[in-house]
């Protein structure tokens, strides 16, 4: 017996290690990365494994299967979270690197380049997380010779709000001309850091909601731990009512926390020019 929980053990921090230092895969055009059954059975698996590693290892410290239940319970929350937060950093990185591209853009075109070839040279002198996809767009630009066509592949490649302003922005800019294409450029680039300072400070106010509500679910069952050395403690959460108090509790603290997750959540930036 103890063998096979320190193989379920071993299993279940193997696979929540392999999903969390396995880097996210780029989303590449024509063909979808994994299918949506093979993303919803990894979660899945995750989940599992996450519930498994926290039940064996907090009933086999607290000698109680019932805190091992409860606990497993809350870890159920633990994959989504990291996700999540995964998700969330990839697209601040993201954002955060578009005011660069524009000021590119802008000093190529001071330079005396024309609006295509200041933005096939981000394809070595842009961000690097941007680069690949500006050079599909400078092959496209090279096969078809039309900026308007090769616009619409980046943005369907992108798949990206931010990435969609900006080019709805470069193909006015292109119709413009003139004069007045680096100025559009320069005004391009100050909304962007607008942008970009106030949704952090909205994260940032939100950081502390988030944090006081995750530190409010996860203090009774810091308690419950330490308190879970003693004999009389573990004996009492046995019986029947203690098991319907802390299966209960862990239920009522997964809710409250979804709950409080969806209040809080800022609201994501949709695609209107897709």
């Amino acid at each position: 017996m103890g063998a096979l929980i320190g193989l379920a053990f071993g299993l279940g921090l193997t696979l929540i290690a392999s999903w969390a230092l396995t880097p996210e895969r780029p989303r590449l055009e024509g063909r979808a990365v994994r299918s949506v059954d093979t993303a919803w059975l990894r979660r899945a698996g995750i989940v599992l494994a996450c519930v498994t590693v926290a039940f064996v290892a907090v009933a086999g410290l607290t000698g109680s299967a019932t805190i091992g239940v409860g606990l497993a319970v809350l870890a159920a929350l633990a994959p989504g979270s990291l996700r999540r937060a995964r998700e969330e950093r990839r697209n601040r990185e993201r954002r955060e690197v578009w005011p660069d591209a524009v000021d590119h853009l802008a000093a190529s075109v001071r330079a005396g380049l024309s609006l295509p070839e200041a933005v096939v040279a981000l394809s070595q002198r842009g961000p690097e997380s941007l680069r690949p996809a500006f050079v599909q767009f400078g092959r496209d630009y090279r096969m078809s010779g039309r900026f308007d066509d090769a616009l619409d592949r980046l943005k369907e490649r992108l798949a990206d709000p931010v990435g969609d302003r900006v080019i709805e922005a470069l193909r006015l800019a292109r119709q413009v001309g003139g004069h007045d294409l680096g100025r559009v450029l320069r005004s391009l680039s100050g909304f962007l850091r607008d942008d970009l300072r106030t949704r952090g400070e909205l994260e940032s106010r939100q950081a502390w909601t988030v944090n006081g509500g995750r530190l409010a679910v996860a203090a009774p069952w810091l308690v419950l731990l330490s308190m879970a050395g003693r004999p009389e403690v573990v004996a009492r959460y046995a019986t029947p009512t203690g098991v319907v108090i802390v299966v209960g509790g862990a239920l009522v603290c997964v809710i409250a926390y979804r709950i409080m997750m969806r209040i809080g959540r800022l609201p994501a930036e949709r695609r209107i020019f897709a």
